[in-house]
């Protein structure tokens, strides 16, 4: 086994000696590169957020931001990375180095004050800055520029790259300015140059410090072995949920297996019947593969925590850790969708909505992994996803509604609702779907359901709501989704 090596700015070097729960963020920091910060070290405030180079959707690479603080650093092994002291480039061979733009961009138009978030939020900017469909509009004159949409900016910029980043003294305003005023890349930009070349291949990992391991293997089949072996290892992909346990929590696995590069895990096909979505596909990965062909995922993706946690977190895992309060179990739940369960004997596929067991329990038995999630077609053409949390993006659900209607001639011949945050299991809302099948769609029928849907599950007063008003949201969301339905479909 070849020993464990990370590229950072250029630069080959081992991840040894280092314990194998040590972040990117620490690791870096020991290298002396300072401007990866630790803010919350928990994947909410983007100031650790490096660059990292994975298989892209429209070129062969992508520049990916992430969390440096959750990721381990042996989840790099043969990968590239670029840190904020990275994109500056040199002219000539010692000569001072030449900010990048979106340094340049950041640095002029006042976007730095103490400068303890600059650095992530560069980052992030960069990722977006390399985006390979990013481009500006038509119309010089469209776009946030003319406050016809404050989100995307006339060079084609989403500033939903940008949401997992926080700062606490310049302001937004001239971050923004920063971020609408940049570019396209160059021809000669080494960054933009590398997208055309592959990324990094996944390389099988046995990295051991400290009695401690961390491993990765080269096939689904080898890896089900291993956890037949080791029904005691933690399985990470991006480490959204894993990365908090280990800092907030100080939790330690004896044995850490990586599921994220697995080739059977990574597929996304589209059949006449069905969607399956390999269950180590990131969140971005799969929006922007889908592009829009499911209106329920496309609603759920820009509410699911922010930028940098998408392009770690995976359906497999928000699935795997049985949380109630996950983002994307009410919307398959709505989905009607199933998980293809995976361990050393073969495969099972379990409905979603007989998945769940109790809090933060499963089905799944030990040594299987989720290995994709199946969605049927056709789709139900009335969707929605309404999220109730304190603030509007990269927040913690108190309350999270999927719905998906047949409604045909007026009438509602199919529903299925999907709740998050009201139980000790995400649920589907039966009662209230058996409410509405069968009987018109009118403000009455709404009504009278909305009644039932505040009765259903069994919410719980804490810190983000009261049972009360978890309730109250309940019924409020069907309301709203007539409201917002009534003047497409005939009441």
């Amino acid at each position: 086994m070849v020993a464990a090596r990370i590229t950072v700015n250029g630069k080959e070097e081992p991840i040894a000696p280092v314990a194998p729960h040590t972040t990117v963020l620490d690791f870096l920091r020991e290298r002396g590169l300072t401007g990866t910060k630790e803010g919350c070290a928990e994947g909410e405030c983007g100031a650790c957020s490096v660059l990292v180079a994975r298989p892209g959707v429209n070129k062969p690479t992508d520049w990916v931001a992430v969390n440096a603080c959750l990721v381990p650093v042996a989840a790099l092994d043969g990968q590239e990375v670029v840190t904020s002291e990275g994109l500056a480039t040199a002219a000539e061979p010692g000569t001072p180095a030449v900010l990048h733009p979106v340094q340049e961009e950041m640095a002029v138009r006042g976007g730095s004050q103490c400068g303890y978030c600059t650095p992530g939020f560069v980052c992030s900017m960069a990722a977006e800055y390399y985006r390979p469909d990013r481009c500006a509009h038509a119309d010089p004159g469209a776009g946030a520029a003319d406050g016809t949409d404050a989100e995307h900016g006339p060079n084609g910029f989403d500033l939903h790259a940008l949401s997992g980043n926080l700062c606490r003294c310049t302001g937004y305003r001239p971050i923004r300015d920063a971020a609408f005023a940049v570019g396209a890349p160059t021809d000669d930009d080494p960054l933009a140059r590398r997208r055309e070349q592959a990324p990094p291949a996944p390389v099988a990992t046995e990295y051991t410090q400290d009695d401690r391991v961390f491993l990765r293997k080269d096939t689904l089949a080898e890896t089900l072995r291993l956890l037949r072996e080791r029904p005691d290892a933690v399985v990470v992909a991006g480490s959204t949920d894993w990365g908090v346990e280990v800092n907030i929590r100080s939790r330690r696995a004896d044995c850490v297996v990586a599921v994220d590069r697995l080739p059977e895990l990574r597929a996304l096909r589209v059949e006449s019947d069905r969607i399956e979505i390999g269950a180590a596909l990131t969140l971005t990965e799969i929006e922007r593969r889908l592009d829009g062909t499911v209106p329920l995922l496309a609603e759920l993706f820009p509410q699911f925590a922010s930028r940098l946690i998408r392009n770690g977190a995976t359906l497999g895992g928000n699935l795997g850790t049985g949380s109630p309060i996950g983002d994307s179990p009410p919307v398959l739940l709505a989905l009607e969708a199933s998980v293809v369960l995976a361990d050393a004997d073969g495969e099972r596929e379990v409905p979603l909505a007989d998945y769940f067991t109790g809090y933060r329990r499963s089905v799944r038995r030990p040594g299987e992994l989720i290995r994709a999630v199946r969605v049927p077609l056709p789709l139900s053409p009335v969707t929605a996803f309404h999220k109730i949390a304190k603030r509007r993006f990269d927040d913690i659900s108190s309350v999270a509604v999927a719905f998906a209607l047949d409604i045909e001639e007026g009438t509602v011949r199919k529903a299925r609702i999907g709740l998050g945050g009201v139980a000790a299991t995400p649920v589907r809302a039966l009662a209230t779907e058996a409410a509405l099948e069968g009987r018109p769609w009118s403000a009455a029928t709404a009504e009278a359901a909305a009644r039932v849907l505040r009765g259903e599950g069994t919410p719980m007063d804490d810190h983000r709501a009261s049972s009360l008003y978890r309730s109250a949201m309940l019924g409020q969301s069907l309301l709203k989704l007539y409201a917002q339905t009534t003047e497409a479909v005939p009441s």
